[in-house]
C-alpha cells in the first residue's frame, strides 16, 4: 500500500475549508493507503502561542480528526511533538536546504511582512516539513494549492540527499483535490477561507453552532447578477458557494447549477446554510463525545508508539549515511 503523511497546525479554530479540502480527504484516503495524519505543535511554534491554548488547541484538533471520521484502526493520529525524530531530522534536513530556497518561500514572505518579530524557526520550518513527510517515506502528501512549493522543496531536498549519499528517501508526490482543495473567504473570494483571518464573518468554524453557520452564509458576499453559476472568473465568490454545497452533498457544480435554476442567491443561501448545518452536525456532536473522555489520549499514546517505531529506520539510515557514529 501507499503511505500517506499529512498534518495540520493546531492554532485556532478549524474551518470548513480544513474539513472539506483536508479531512474529509483524509477520510477517503484511509480505506486506500497507510495514512498518518499529525497534529503539527512543532510548527505551531514558529509563531508565538499561549502554552495553555496550544495544549488544548493540540487536544481539540486530535478530537476533530477522530471526530469527521478518520479511524485510528486504520489511521496513525498522533502528535508531532511526541515523535522526537521530527525534529531531529529536520535539523539534518537544514543542513541540506540552501538558504537562498528558504527565503523564496511564499509563506515565509507573507507571514514575515506581518510580524514584527520573525523568529528563524518560521524561516525554517520548510525543512521540519520536509522532515515531518520524508520521516515516514509517504508516497503521497494532501496539500493545498498554497502548499505545493513546499512540497516541491520536500521533492529537492530528497533527490539531493539521494543524489549524495544514495536512495535514502521516497520522493513523494502531492494529492490534490479536483474539487475543494482551496475554500476561499466568506468575505474575500480572493483569499483562502483561514480560522486566523481577523473577522470571523470570513470563515465557518467547524465547530460554529447552527446559528452562526447561517448568519455567516447570509452575509457571505455574492455579486450582482442573481445568477446561480460556476464561473471562477467572473463569479468568484460564488462559484465558491457552490463548491462548498457541492461538497457537502457530493453533487457536481453541473448538478448544483441545475438544481439552483431560476433561483435567486436568497433561496440559494437559505439551502446552502442548512446543507452546511446538517454536514457538520455529525462531527460536531461525535466531538463533544471524544472530548468529554479519555478515548482521545489513549488514540495519541498509541499512535506515538506507532509512529516512532515507523520513524526509527529512517533516522538511523539518514544518520549512517551523514557519517554519524552509530549508538
Amino acid at each position: 500500500m501507499k503511505r500517506v503523511f499529512s498534518g495540520i497546525q493546531p492554532s485556532g479554530n478549524l474551518t470548513i475549508g480544513n474539513y472539506l479540502g483536508a479531512m474529509k480527504n483524509f477520510v477517503r484516503l484511509q480505506h486506500e493507503a497507510q495514512c498518518l495524519f499529525c497534529v503539527v505543535d512543532l510548527h505551531a511554534i514558529t509563531v508565538p502561542q499561549d502554552p495553555a491554548a496550544l495544549r488544548q488547541n493540540s487536544r481539540n484538533l486530535a478530537a476533530l480528526y477522530l471526530a469527521a471520521g478518520i479511524d485510528p484502526e486504520k489511521s496513525i493520529v498522533f502528535i508531532q511533538s511526541h515523535v522526537p525524530a521530527h525534529a531531529e531530522l529536520g535539523w539534518l534536513l537544514q543542513c541540506i536546504a540552501y538558504y537562498g530556497e528558504l527565503g523564496r518561500m511564499t509563506q515565509f514572505k507573507d507571514k514575515a511582512a506581518t510580524k514584527d518579530v520573525v523568529t528563524a524557526g518560521l524561516f525554517t520550518y520548510p525543512a521540519l516539513m520536509a522532515a515531518d513527510i520524508l520521516l515516514y517515506q509517504a508516497d503521497l502528501v494532501p496539500v493545498g494549492e498554497d502548499q505545493k512549493q513546499h512540497l516541491e522543496l520536500t521533492r529537492d531536498i530528497a533527490e539531493r540527499f539521494n543524489h549524495r549519499f544514495g536512495d535514502t528517501f521516497v520522493v513523494p508526490e502531492p494529492y490534490i483535490p479536483k474539487v475543494g482543495g482551496r475554500i476561499m473567504s466568506l468575505e474575500n473570494p480572493e483569499k483562502k477561507m483561514s480560522k486566523s483571518d481577523e473577522s470571523q464573518g470570513a470563515y465557518i468554524a467547524i465547530l460554529d453552532p447552527p446559528d452562526v453557520i447561517r448568519k455567516k452564509i447570509s452575509r457571505a458576499v455574492t455579486d450582482s447578477d442573481k445568477e446561480v453559476r460556476y464561473d471562477i472568473e467572473q463569479k468568484p465568490a460564488v462559484s465558491n458557494l457552490m463548491t462548498i454545497f457541492g461538497l457537502f452533498t457530493d453533487m457536481t457544480m453541473e448538478q448544483v447549477t441545475e438544481h439552483f435554476a431560476g433561483k435567486g442567491y436568497g433561496q440559494f443561501k437559505k439551502e446552502l446554510a442548512e446543507v452546511v448545518v446538517d454536514g457538520l452536525a455529525p462531527v460536531q456532536a461525535r466531538y463533544q463525545e471524544l472530548i468529554a473522555t479519555d478515548e482521545v489520549d489513549r488514540v495519541l499514546r498509541t499512535g506515538a508508539e506507532r509512529a516512532r517505531d515507523l520513524s526509527r529506520q529512517t533516522l538511523a539510515t539518514v544518520k549512517e549515511r551523514l557519517g554519524f557514529l552509530a549508538e
